[in-house]
Parts: structure tokens; sequence; C-alpha cells
């Protein structure tokens, strides 16, 4: 099982590749990412948006560099590397993609330079948004693991599962601007880039899983209407395109995941039960 989490193709093609040509460059901040991951694509919608000028890196995190262990003793991608002394030579590093995200957000925060908040500033607003990005990481996030990582052999049936995902993207969709068609309305925020790398991939679990998400492409309006709308936008938006590789390369490398026998860490903590890495 081991060769299947080593074995993946070692860089970003289609958009991405492109993408990540233009920023190969050196510059004094690094994201290391690899290319399959949705925690590191989270963060490179991040700094697509703001038009940060960065350096990305590809690793492969399941054949970790020493150099790479040293900068990041966890191995966990993403990683960015921040320059502490306006030049890059010296570096500190950050992980936890949320906190990347946020990061960049208020270290980069000039409008007419580096784009628009994605943090209302408002305090209560901010700490909403704060709230349901947790919701996304604590319940929207495992339960499509959970859901694409289903095996006859579990504790709990194809239907649990989806019943679980729809219910927690509903009680997300529930809290946004009702104009729409981000949570915040007309503009892209960190609520809705914290989840967009998983919608981009909920054809995943339709392609491996019989039934799929089961959530209708169509009709049922009144339920599914504001989620298919927002669902548009984050699929239709540059920042979420450009950092896409080909669909087929994400089939190869989900299909462990599809079969549970996945060696990341994210898929080891749903297959027990516990909380994301």
């Amino acid at each position: 099982m081991a060769a299947i989490d080593t074995s993946l193709p070692a860089e970003p093609s289609g958009a991405a590749a492109r993408f990540a040509a233009q920023h190969a460059d050196e510059e004094p901040l690094k994201l290391y990412g690899g290319w399959f991951c949705p925690f590191v694509q989270r963060a490179w919608i991040v700094l697509h948006e703001k038009c940060i000028p960065h350096q990305y890196i590809e690793i492969n995190p399941y054949k970790k560099e020493a150099a790479f262990l040293k900068m990041n003793p966890r191995g966990l991608v993403p990683t960015l590397a921040v320059p502490t002394d306006g030049t890059g030579a010296a570096q500190q590093a950050l992980f936890e993609s949320n906190i990347i995200c946020e990061y960049l957000d208020e270290a980069y925060p000039e409008q007419d330079r580096y784009g628009i908040r994605l943090l209302p500033l408002e305090p209560y607003e901010k700490a909403r948004a704060r709230l349901w990005i947790d919701h996304i990481s604590t319940r929207i996030i495992p339960g499509f693991y959970k859901l694409l990582q289903h095996t006859p052999d579990k504790p709990y049936t194809l239907d649990d599962a989806r019943s679980e995902l729809q219910t927690n993207i509903l009680a997300l969709v529930d809290q946004m601007d009702t104009d729409g068609p981000f949570y915040l309305g007309d503009r892209i925020s960190l609520v809705d880039i914290s989840l967009a790398p998983w919608q981009r991939r909920l054809w995943l679990i339709n392609h491996y899983k019989e039934g799929g998400t089961g959530i209708p492409a169509e009709g049922d309006d009144e339920k599914w209407g504001r989620y298919r709308k927002w669902a548009k936008a984050i699929e239709e938006r540059p920042s979420v395109k450009n950092t896409w590789s080909d669909d087929e390369r994400y089939i190869i490398a989900y299909k462990r995941y599809a079969d549970d026998t996945t060696h990341s860490l994210v898929g080891q903590a749903t297959r027990q039960g516990k909380p994301l890495p």
C-alpha cells in the first residue's frame, strides 16, 4: 500500500502547472505544496486572489526531504516560508492552511495592491466568519472523507455518510447572504475559500461511490438552489480554476481514498474516527 502514496505524479498539470510556472522564480515568500492537496489549494487560492508575489515549490509530502523537515518537523503541506529580514535570507515557517490563509490576509492588507480583505474587519462579523470556517473544518470536510472512504466493512452506511455531509453543507448555506453568490454576498471571503477545494473535488465522490453525494444537479431549488448558486460561482472563480490540475490526475490521486488504503494523516484519522490533523 505504501507505493500508492509515493507514486503520484510529481508535478501539477493543466492550469495549475501554468500558474506554478509563473511563480517558479525566487521570491522571499515561499509556498511549499503538493498539487493534489486541497489544504495547499486553500493557501494557493488566497495568494492568487490577493496577487501576492511568491515562489511556489512543489514537494512530495510522502517523501520528506531533510531540509523540508528541518523547516517544518511535522512534514505537512502547505508550509509557508515567511521572510523575517526583508530579503528572504532569514525565514520562519507557518503551517496549517487556515492559519496561513488568515496570515496572508492580514500581512498583505493594502486593497489597491493586494485586493480585498478576505475576512470582515468588523469584530462580530469576523468572529462569525471564523465560526463557519470552523464548521467547514470540523464538520463538512471530515464528512467528505467519511463518504469517500466508505467501504462495506464500515460501521455506517453510504446513506448515513451522504446524509451527514448534506446536512452540514446545508447548515452553512443557511448562513450565507441571501443575495449571493458568496457567503458574504458579492465578494469572496475566507469562508468560501476554506471550502472551495473540497467543493471542486465533490465530483470524485460521484465518480467513486454508488449514489455519489446525492446532491441534485437541478430541481429542489428551495433546498439546494442557494447552494448551487454558490457552487457555480466557486467553480468558475479564476483563483480556483488556475490552481487546479487536470481532472484525470485527481482520479489517480483519490483512488487510494476511495479504496480506503491511503497512508495520509487525513485518511488515517478518518479511518480511525478521529479529528483531522
